[in-house]
């Protein structure tokens, strides 16, 4: 999606939306050859997300592309964890083939065809003008489930009834708690299947900066008026409506919250951004049903350990009492295979989704899910498993 001029800047509800780092430096190490920025020129010729992540290149405004392929600062985190994923390394058993392999999977009592979800990204009309929709429907037609950023830029309704798969919700919390409160109502009204409270705070990326990274006025008024602030409207002066997006959201959260949370939903509860045994033993104690362990992609504070290296002290610390799922760094198939042989259940994907979708739209999300479903199921040949759940740590070796 193309556009030149933006009019607002935009802050996510827990780190602001903007930042960057410097554009001297390798965003991604599994970069393929230069020559094939010319050789691919639509959706069905990406043959890897690597590809893919060219073609979004290619297509979206300079700005938008930055906001979502970069990380915090010196990048540290968001390269570790893709290198982190290297350095596990796969010993297939041999003589143990399978001629079919079974993807299918249960997250939160949702029945999937893989192990592979759209994680919460926020801002999404920005990479593609149909944004949240278009991944909601390639979700559905890949038979997976759809966890709905609150900074998308659709409303809870807008996303409920874009297309019938499960969907997650995740919160941001509104300082105004009558807010929060009728916010949360509307999605249990609207059929949602989890709530994703993200707990990780703090974002600063050099390259939203340099670039100036804004939101139209138009997009922040809509965004807002989503949440519920109605009384915010395309009348107001930007410097009004950026001054009250600064100071709308709470970021004075404590683990209270959660009974208050508890108190106006059945639903059951993910907390996102989990990387430390003591603080996920902490979400069980206070009742979460599941821990989602990331470092937001490294687009938080930069320095913090890779979630997949971060992973086996929580599957560790709290296996059998919640789902554990992952996300972070996921590039590959082999990435997937690795990390639900240590214990995660399933993983979330963001920025492989969000370049898909600033490439193709629907088709590139579409697109994106396919080449990392058919790697997996290339991985589990390879490895004898003819199931998800038959993938162990037995399969790997961890330097």
């Amino acid at each position: 999606m193309k556009r030149r001029h933006f009019n607002q800047m935009m802050f996510s509800t827990a780190g602001h939306l903007r930042g960057s780092v410097d554009s001297n430096q390798p965003v991604a190490p599994f970069s393929p050859e230069e020559n094939n920025e010319n050789r691919i020129s639509h959706i069905d010729q990406t043959v890897n997300i690597a590809d893919v992540r060219l073609l979004a290149q290619r297509n979206m405004e300079k700005s938008s592309f930055d906001y979502v392929d970069t990380g915090s600062c010196d990048e540290y985190t968001l390269r570790d964890n893709i290198q982190a994923f290297q350095r596990i390394k796969v010993l297939p058993p041999l003589l143990t083939g399978v001629s079919r392999c079974d993807l299918s999977t249960v997250a939160m009592g949702e029945a999937l065809s893989m192990p592979i979800l759209l994680a919460p990204v926020a801002a999404q009309r920005m990479f593609h003008q149909e944004g949240g929709p278009a991944a909601v429907r390639a979700a559905s037609t890949m038979k997976t489930l759809y966890a709905m950023s609150s900074s998308v830029g659709s409303s809870v309704e807008e996303i409920a009834q874009a297309a019938p798969c499960p969907k997650w919700f995740q919160l941001y919390v509104p300082k105004d708690r009558n807010v929060t409160r009728k916010l949360i109502e509307r999605v249990n009204k609207s059929g949602f299947k989890a709530i994703v409270l993200t707990v990780d705070l703090g974002e600063w990326k050099d390259a939203d900066h340099r670039n100036k990274f804004t939101l139209p006025k138009s997009m922040l008024v809509k965004h807002l008026r989503d949440i519920g602030f109605h009384h915010i409207t395309n009348s107001m002066s930007q410097q009004d409506i950026q001054a009250f997006n600064e100071d709308a959201w709470d970021l004075n959260l404590s683990w209270d919250f959660i009974p208050w949370l508890r108190k106006h939903t059945h639903l059951p509860l993910l907390i996102k951004g989990v990387l430390r045994p003591q603080d996920a033993r902490q979400a069980v104690h206070y009742g979460a049903d599941g821990i989602i362990v990331s470092n937001h992609g490294g687009r938080r504070l930069d320095g913090m350990p890779s979630s997949i290296d971060s992973l086996p002290g929580i599957v560790e610390a709290v296996e059998n009492d919640v789902e554990i799922y992952l996300d972070s760094g996921i590039r590959r198939g082999t990435d997937i295979l690795k990390a639900l042989a240590l214990g995660a259940r399933a993983v979330l994907i963001g920025r492989p989704y969000a370049w898909g979708l600033g490439a193709a739209g629907e088709n590139g999300v579409r697109k994106v899910l396919q080449l990392l479903r058919d790697e997996l199921i290339n991985a589990m040949v390879a490895t004898g498993c003819p199931s998800v759940h038959q993938i162990n740590h037995s399969l790997l070796q961890r330097s």
